[in-house]
């Protein structure tokens, strides 16, 4: 039920005429999506971030009528980090491990993720912004090294 709710929250966001394209970091590859997942999950962990679970979406939007063919929400985190960001800052959890949402769209395949810099905004502590812009710029970095792969 939290999972269907984040989706189409996402959803929302993606659609939303209002977003700002800095909230979120998208971009797409031409390969199909078996081989941008398995890309996705070699980057991550050359990145230093571990992949803690993928969570499969598209069962539950095709039994609400939703046509797709396959649609996944990877969750990473750095272990050490997150332990240590739940017990210094609790309000971090609804948000934590970060995420990725990959799904296919015909031929090709589709990465988006919520911009870990916004974060900044709802949360200004000190301590917290170079943790926001460095997820940033290694979300940033690893999505756009895999569109790069699968484009040559």
């Amino acid at each position: 039920m939290f999972f269907r709710k984040w989706l189409l929250m996402g959803l929302i966001f993606i659609s939303s005429a209002s977003l700002n394209a800095k909230e979120l970091i998208m971009v797409r590859s031409v390969q199909p999506f078996p081989e941008t997942m398995s890309t996705l999950q070699e980057t991550i962990r050359k990145y230093g971030y571990t992949l803690s679970r993928v969570q499969r979406v598209d069962i539950g939007l095709t039994k609400m009528g939703y046509k797709t063919d396959k649609y996944r929400v990877v969750f990473l985190g750095k272990v050490d980090e997150l332990k240590q960001l739940t017990k210094n800052h609790p309000e971090l959890i609804p948000y934590l491990p970060m995420k990725i949402a990959i799904f296919s769209e015909e031929t090709q395949t589709l990465m988006v993720a919520y911009n870990p810099q916004e974060l900044s905004l709802m949360f200004p502590a000190k301590d917290l912004q170079p943790i926001f812009q460095r997820w940033s710029k290694d979300l940033t970095a690893m999505m756009q090294e895999i569109q790069a792969q699968t484009t040559e």
